[in-house]
């Protein structure tokens, strides 16, 4: 152990997105819906579908290597990988394990954790502790949901909500005064029946009365998942910025989870911040769960949103209920790994997983300059919201 706690910062980032697209205007053809109503209620605009061969392992597989690439990273290298994910391949061997085991991360320990849609920020923090304390010296955070096949098509208040990805970042010790600066985790667990995914578990095994019922998929009460999502995650955003002694206005980019655009919002509202210092790509991708924050942090980079010695706020909120956030203060120009440069000088390093770089994932340009574009709808309040 160290004598002095050390500074855990990320050094790679990546992410993975399958293939198939569902659009608004599809779900139309399943489900009494429109893309207005739709757009209305969440910002959503399409989501990415997982293939039926393909599992969260394989997402966060795919989004792992890119991370490991980017950070110059062996998987061999590991000390440990952590998988967030609420839809994992199956009760166990945890996820993580299948993610060690295909990466070839032979001096790895593995596991999962289970925290909702704020399941990124909860494994964050576990693996900064393991760098901070010197337990490890570079440690894998993935994040990944396949959600789409826990959903029921029939019921338009979860199905229009939820999309598949992964996104994942590697750590390692930095400088003192980057990294991880804090972080903040919460939970109420009175709110637990307010999300939750009933059967296939303990308290009701697997039966034909569950499978009738449809009881293994998603059940939500949008509404008043809304106001606890509207209520905390101003309140953790600024709580992390307290505990670092760091003021809302020196907040290079607020990453929050993307589950419904007021929200988002009412967050960046809290902190002061103006949607221009906020990123969002919750119409493209829908709420893609444990892998929202770091989906969205790899577009983030990609799109010049995050420069060398920036204070970065994530906030997440979900099932549990847990809500959390974390501020990173981003690595200076000559100690990051995840810059474009390093993409040129070695574009095979990214070949590996299909994520839209720099394509379909990124807001338009014009959208950057005028964060007001994105939409002018007025919102429903908590009328559908998914963690």
């Amino acid at each position: 152990m160290p004598e002095t706690l050390r500074y855990a910062g990320i050094v790679g980032v990546g992410a993975y997105a399958p293939q198939r697209v569902l659009t608004n205007e599809d779900l139309e053809r399943m489900v009494e819906t429109s893309n207005e109503w739709i757009l209305e209620r969440t910002g959503i605009r399409e989501r990415r579908i997982a293939a039926p061969e393909q599992a969260s392992s394989d997402l966060a597989l795919a989004a792992a290597r890119e991370a490991l690439a980017q950070a110059g990273v062996a998987p061999e290298e590991l000390d440990l990988v952590i998988v967030a994910t609420n839809s994992p391949d199956m009760f166990f061997p945890a996820t993580a394990c299948l993610v060690q085991d295909a990466l070839g991360a032979r001096r790895a320990g593995a596991f999962d954790v289970s925290a909702g849609c704020t399941g990124f920020i909860y494994a964050l923090s576990i693996g900064s502790q393991f760098i901070m304390t010197g337990a490890a010296e570079k440690v894998l955070v993935a994040g990944a949901d396949s959600l789409s096949k826990m959903v029921n098509w029939e019921d338009r208040g979860t199905c229009i909500l939820f999309g598949d990805a992964a996104g994942a970042v590697v750590l390692e010790p930095v400088p003192e005064g980057y990294g991880v600066l804090s972080f903040c985790l919460r939970a109420d667990g009175s709110g637990g029946p307010l999300l939750t995914l009933p059967a296939g578990g303990s308290r009701l095994p697997a039966s034909h009365e569950t499978v009738d019922r449809k009881l293994h998929t998603i059940h939500m009460q949008g509404r008043e998942i809304f106001k606890f999502a509207v209520r905390v995650m101003g309140e953790v955003a600024l709580e992390v910025l307290r505990k670092a002694g760091v003021g809302p206005e020196r907040v290079g980019c607020l990453i929050p989870h993307q589950a419904n655009l007021r929200i988002i919002e009412a967050a960046a509202k809290r902190l002061g911040l103006g949607m221009d210092r906020v990123f969002v790509n919750l119409d493209r991708y829908g709420n893609t769960s444990a892998a929202s924050i770091p989906v969205a942090l790899k577009e983030a980079l990609d799109g010049g949103y995050i420069r060398p010695g920036d204070y970065v706020v994530m906030v997440a909120f979900g099932t549990g209920l847990t809500w959390g956030g974390a501020l990173v203060r981003w690595l200076p120009e000559e100690r990051r790994g995840i810059l474009p440069t390093d993409r040129r000088r070695n574009p095979e390093s990214f070949s590996k997983a299909k994520f839209p770089v720099g394509g379909r994932g990124i807001l338009p340009t014009d959208r950057r300059r005028n964060p007001e574009s994105f939409s002018k709808a007025k919102f429903p309040v908590g009328e559908v919201c998914g963690c």
